[in-house]
């Protein structure tokens, strides 16, 4: 296997977690407006040409104390209390945002629910399984990956559950 510069723009430590895995993935750049009004996760799909339902957002939580991941489609919004219920808990609020970058090491924005600096529980929206592929994001601000939504869910040990809401 022909071996990467160390320092590729791609090589996000999501994208090396997924080399590393051994998944088959797409990588799909992209140049971010920071003017954009969309959000990132609506901007990428019209920016890629995908339907918005099948780009999923990465959502740091706290649950219970608990630093916790939602990955859920950029069309809709995290159901707190659902969260909360998927993974055992009784009270969920969205983590302060210097919290969540410094716990994920990502960029609000490009936070990816791969190659995470700490793992943390992870739930995955349900509604990934109405697609052959999802797109997530890659790392960083401007990218993001596309992956079967089995091994997003076996790569971040998530649980699945509904837990987003329109």
């Amino acid at each position: 296997m022909a071996k990467h510069a160390k320092h590729a723009p791609t090589g996000t430590p999501a994208l090396v977690a997924l080399a590393q895995a051994g998944v088959p993935h797409t990588a799909h750049p992209y140049e971010h407006d920071p003017a954009s009004d969309l959000g990132y996760g609506l901007e990428a799909a019209q920016v890629l040409g995908v339907p918005p339902e099948q780009v999923f957002k990465t959502l740091v939580t706290v649950v219970d104390g608990t630093l916790t991941v939602a990955v859920v489609p950029v069309t809709g919004q995290l159901d707190l209390k659902a969260l909360a219920a998927a993974v055992g808990g009784k009270k969920a609020a969205m983590a302060p945002k210097a919290d969540a970058e410094r716990a994920t090491g990502y960029v609000l924005g490009g936070i990816s629910p791969l190659g995470q600096r700490t793992a943390h529980p992870t739930v995955v929206d349900e509604t990934a399984w109405l697609f052959d592929t999802v797109l997530v994001s890659g790392g960083r601000r401007g990218l993001d990956v596309e992956l079967a939504p089995d091994d997003l869910v076996r790569l971040t040990g998530a649980v699945v559950a509904d837990v987003a809401k329109s």
